[in-house]
């Protein structure tokens, strides 16, 4: 593969061409290039856009809209084309958050997260000492729940214009006909070579005889034969018939729990979406079972009685700040948070702006907290995934996030379907206190039950100006997603930094336990050596996120962005 690195001077932005030698082929009608194709980090468009993780998947959104459709049609399309060029996360067996502002005024919130099989138990990760066995939750078919993200499309399509045949027309394309893959891809497949072929049951498309390099081509007939099912029996040629009864043989052979019932069981849920106020803007984001939505209302409400922009830019005094308010969010997420169909919840509580000013009481500018000293506040009685960011012409902007939870989620491939399987029964509280596998601990609010959803951290956001959509962003990263968004939007609306600046911007973390900040290669040392002399403790630690944001400048263009992080790449015209 030759990388040419050019400066693109309309836009101001780098372009990074990927020349690819191999036959190119026609996609849904249009001519696309699936063997040498552009990423595009940075854009400037009048009418739409579209962001995700691979540049194919925006350009099937891009020529969705261009076809007339509007932003859920292009989301809906991004998706499917995802599940094909990005396995590692894109999936259709995993489920995911849709958060949109439609032109009407209407906010939609559509929940398809997995669920856990209806013989799902409690204790069911437990040995017979009591320990838990977190192997068994994150690699194999035991890790896996039933998946949402078909049903997920599926509820989406009565606010999109156009028929699914068209929306999905590029996936099946790309996987029938196949497409190049990136240097990053290839290295991540051969990372997983070993673990693909000791939990598949099957022989599947991800694994050759030799390791992949960039340029090869992926092509995946069963994924191409399970898409036109659903293309031909709409949401039914997902959750029942050949593929619910591919995924009920692939259970049964690898010892795993979902069975055709627990499928056709499955249904995505409309949600309120969470709301509120921040410096004049709205921000529009996911409610429970994502963590995300009440996480980032009450960071974002902690924070907005400081003078952020007096403090300055990632300066030790906003460092602080920000990490005490992740560390009490977090604490409260780890007590509180569950599906609210099977706990009651109080987020009211929770988000209330005399508990948020209660919860900064203990804060000292002049010293670092403590995980030890705060805990979950007292209530008054009463992360491998993918994102994508959607604005058209008419005024709708879409946000959604999408996971399998790990990177190839439990590694399973369905037999003859052709898709992995997640691995998302790791985020529910396994035992109460023990973490998963990115360091997040529960409690009872997020034990295992049958057909209930676990908690997530995807936080699909929208932010509207003057009741118009300014600006579309999400990010993958499980645990790290929630405090990438609240860093970018306060990058963005306190910094006033360049949605370029903003996505690319180095990032932390803190989540209340481990007692740690982690920080990303590269991170300015000035600040962290004034916060180390008062007793915080940093990780270094490879890329945070890959953030995907569209914002309406001052001229009323979209500016979308994908991050420098990944092959991240954003479309438009």
């Amino acid at each position: 593969m030759l990388q040419i690195l050019t400066l693109d001077k309309k836009h101001n932005a780098m372009r990074i061409t990927l020349t690819l030698t191999a036959l190119a082929f026609t996609i849904s009608s249009h001519a696309q290039n699936a063997f040498n194709y552009n990423i595009e980090k940075s854009i400037t468009v009048q009418h739409g856009a579209v962001v995700s993780a691979h540049p194919l998947a925006s350009q099937a959104g891009l020529q969705v809209l261009q076809q007339g459709g509007n932003a859920v049609d292009a989301a809906i399309a991004t998706q499917l084309a995802l599940a094909v060029v990005y396995p590692a996360a894109g999936n259709l067996g995993g489920g995911g958050f849709l958060v949109a502002h439609l032109k009407n005024g209407k906010n939609l919130a559509i929940d398809y997260r997995e669920m856990a099989p209806s013989r799902a138990s409690r204790d069911m990760y437990l040995d017979a000492s009591g320990n838990p066995d977190i192997k068994r939750s994150q690699d194999g078919h035991l890790a896996a729940g039933v998946p949402g993200t078909i049903a997920g499309i599926y509820a989406s399509l009565p606010y999109a214009r156009l028929p699914v045949s068209k929306l999905i027309a590029p996936a099946i394309a790309l996987a029938e006909k196949g497409f190049a893959i990136t240097e990053r891809e290839a290295r991540s497949l051969n990372s997983q070579r070993e673990l693909f072929i000791q939990l598949n049951t099957r022989p599947t498309a991800f694994v050759k005889d030799i390791p992949w390099k960039a340029g090869d081509t992926l092509i995946q007939k069963d994924l191409a034969n399970t898409l036109k099912r659903v293309r031909d029996k709409g949401r039914a040629g997902f959750y029942e018939g050949e593929t619910a009864r591919l995924v009920e043989a692939e259970m049964k052979r690898g010892h795993g729990l979902i069975t055709t019932a627990d499928m056709k069981a499955y249904k995505a849920k409309e949600r309120t979406a969470v709301t509120f106020n921040y410096r004049g803007y709205q921000v529009i984001t996911m409610p429970l079972p994502s963590s995300g939505g009440v996480a980032l209302q009450q960071m974002m409400g902690m924070v907005e009685k400081y003078p952020l922009a007096d403090m300055g830019f990632h300066s030790a005094a906003t460092i602080q700040l920000m990490v005490e308010v992740e560390r009490r969010a977090y604490a409260d997420r780890a007590q509180y948070l569950g599906d609210p169909d099977f706990v009651k919840v109080p987020v009211k509580q929770l988000t209330a702006p005399s508990y948020l000013l209660a919860r900064m009481k203990d804060y000292d500018p002049q010293k670092a907290g403590s995980s030890k000293t705060t805990n979950a506040g007292v209530l008054p009685e009463s992360e491998e995934t993918t994102h994508l960011s959607v604005m058209d012409a008419d005024g709708n902007a879409v946000s959604v996030t999408t996971t399998l939870n790990g990177g190839y989620g439990s590694k399973v491939v369905v037999g003859g379907a052709g898709f992995f399987l997640n691995n998302e029964m790791d985020d529910f509280s396994i035992k109460p206190g023990v973490p998963n596998m990115y360091g997040l601990v529960g409690a009872e609010a997020n034990a295992i039950a049958p057909g209930k959803r676990m908690l997530s951290s995807m936080t699909p956001s929208i932010v509207l100006k003057d009741k118009r959509p300014y600006i579309v962003a999400g990010t993958p990263g499980g645990s790290t997603i929630i405090t990438s968004v609240f860093q970018t939007l306060v990058n963005l609306l306190d910094f006033n930094l360049s949605t370029r600046q903003a996505v690319d911007a180095p990032k932390f973390h803190h989540q209340w336990l481990p007692d740690e900040v982690d920080v990303e290669e590269g991170f300015e040392q000035a600040p962290l050596e004034v916060l180390k002399k008062m007793g915080y403790r940093f990780d270094k630690r490879s890329a945070i996120g890959r953030t995907e944001v569209i914002r309406v400048n001052e001229k009323g263009m979209l500016e979308a962005v994908g991050d420098r992080r990944g092959d991240d790449s954003a479309a438009g015209y």
